[in-house]
């Protein structure tokens, strides 16, 4: 199982617990937790105020907390999260898969370059696979992270939805295309007024620079 971060397990609990509790305007009558993991990040929360619990039991494999709700520091925090307002330490990529040239491209350049070079991971939906609803999981990795990339080499419909997506919650936002195509055709007129890093496989290294001072300035580092 891939490591998930404390504070990312936080968020997932605080999400889960407000949507469950938005659905029915009703505290969770009884919320079980069956991983000491979670368990200890839950107990946690509830210490700092920011999640209310009633008394707990234990069924053969969980233990049961009544009552589960959020306080007010814990609802500021799920519209927070909600609105796009709280970033996660890596960056979310948009593009279409499988790919010859931009999947290698993208896996063995862009992703290592960006952590070493500016310290965050880059992530694509591929990276993230886990049970539900694909489109909910995507707004939440979008939601979550601290910026954006979009490939637009293949015009890929999904990919401009998703930059849509995120310029609507206020991320930043970083258009990359093929040299060669973006030369001969542009993007989509929805973008082509954006400022779009045009890459190439035979210069990868002015392309990355490029690139990673771009985000920087995105995100205010001047590290």
């Amino acid at each position: 199982m891939d490591f998930v971060s404390p504070s990312k397990r936080a968020m997932d609990l605080i999400r889960k617990i407000g949507d469950k509790v938005s659905e029915s305007n009703e505290p969770i009558e009884n919320f079980s937790l069956n991983d000491a993991f979670s368990l200890q990040i839950f107990e946690e929360l509830v210490r700092r105020g920011v999640i209310s619990a009633g008394k707990y039991a234990w069924d053969s494999e969980s233990k049961v907390y009544l009552n589960v709700n959020l306080t007010l520091e814990g609802w500021e925090q799920f519209e927070q999260e909600k609105r796009g307002e709280l970033k996660g330490n890596y960056g979310f990529i948009a593009m279409q898969f499988n790919d010859p040239e931009l999947d290698p491209f993208i896996t063995n350049i862009v992703k290592p370059k960006i952590k070493s070079g500016f310290g965050y991971d880059l992530v694509d939906m591929r990276d993230v696979a886990q049970a539900g609803l694909i489109d909910n999981i995507m707004r939440v990795q979008i939601r979550d992270a601290a910026f954006v990339i979009v490939d637009l080499t293949h015009d890929n419909h999904g990919a401009y939805w998703e930059a849509g997506y995120a310029e609507g919650l206020g991320k930043p936002v970083v258009y990359i295309c093929e040299r060669t195509k973006f030369e001969n055709s542009a993007s989509h007129f929805d973008t082509n007024h954006c400022t779009t890093i045009t890459w190439s496989k035979d210069n990868s290294e002015g392309f990355m620079n490029e690139l990673i001072a771009t985000l920087r300035r995105s995100l205010d580092d001047s590290s």
